[in-house]
């Protein structure tokens, strides 16, 4: 009988040294992300590319700090824009018909800040009560730490970080486009520091069978990017 409580108190003992509170967790997230230290990088520069359907579509990016972001993605020789410039956000669709800026709904600059590198959503997210640890669950064979985040109005979100790295592996989320919900998984990798800056530099998204390849080809850090880029309007 004492064996049996010896051997239970040890392994109770196991777990606990292994097992992380959520605070741990976004800490060392933090750390290994090393938004710990954005506050000393004033822009970053992104050029990539998206290939969607045998396409290949030239994306750049502006972000300045603390919270402006511009998205300008081309198509057959169109511009589709999203931006937000520190107060309102604004959309440029041409597919849609119109080349006029759009204002953008609260949950579009909300989607759109969660771009934004100087934005450390899930530290916020964390003060503001939202996230819930929900367990573990294997990413590309690896075990990672599985946390929801309750948005509000119904909408989760079940963010995946790698337990070895601290960096994050997997996103699947239900996003509303033009009034239909879809399930979309996101898988970021090929991590890579530029001037003090992590990012992954290949994003792999799913979604209604269709497979979306972003790859970052050039981080730019510490540019020059005047206001006037977020400006539409």
């Amino acid at each position: 009988m004492k064996k049996l409580f010896l051997a239970t108190t040890f392994l109770l003992a196991a777990f606990m040294l292994n097992a992380q509170s959520l605070d741990e967790i976004i800490g060392n997230y933090t750390l290994a992300n090393k938004l710990d230290k954005i506050g000393s990088i004033k822009t970053i520069r992104i050029s990539a590319t998206t290939s969607v359907m045998g396409m290949e579509l030239p994306m750049e990016m502006w972000m300045k700090s603390p919270n402006k972001i511009k998205t300008v993605t081309s198509f057959n020789g169109q511009e589709m824009i999203q931006v937000f410039d520190g107060e309102k956000g604004y959309s440029v669709n041409p597919m849609t018909g119109s080349a006029s800026p759009e204002e953008m709904t609260p949950d579009q600059v909300k989607q759109i800040d969660r771009s934004n590198y100087f934005n450390n959503y899930m530290e916020q997210y964390l003060k503001e009560g939202k996230l819930a640890l929900e367990g573990e669950e294997s990413v590309n064979g690896k075990p990672a730490y599985k946390i929801k985040a309750d948005l509000g109005n119904g909408t989760n979100t079940l963010m995946f970080i790698d337990k070895a790295s601290s960096l994050l592996v997997k996103t699947v989320a239900t996003v509303n486009q033009q009034g239909m919900d879809m399930m979309v998984e996101a898988y970021p990798s090929n991590y890579t520091e530029t001037n003090g800056v992590l990012l992954p530099m290949k994003t792999t998204t799913s979604t209604s069978g269709m497979e979306i390849v972003t790859t970052f080809t050039k981080v730019e850090v510490d540019g020059p990017i005047d206001d006037s880029v977020f400006k539409l309007k």
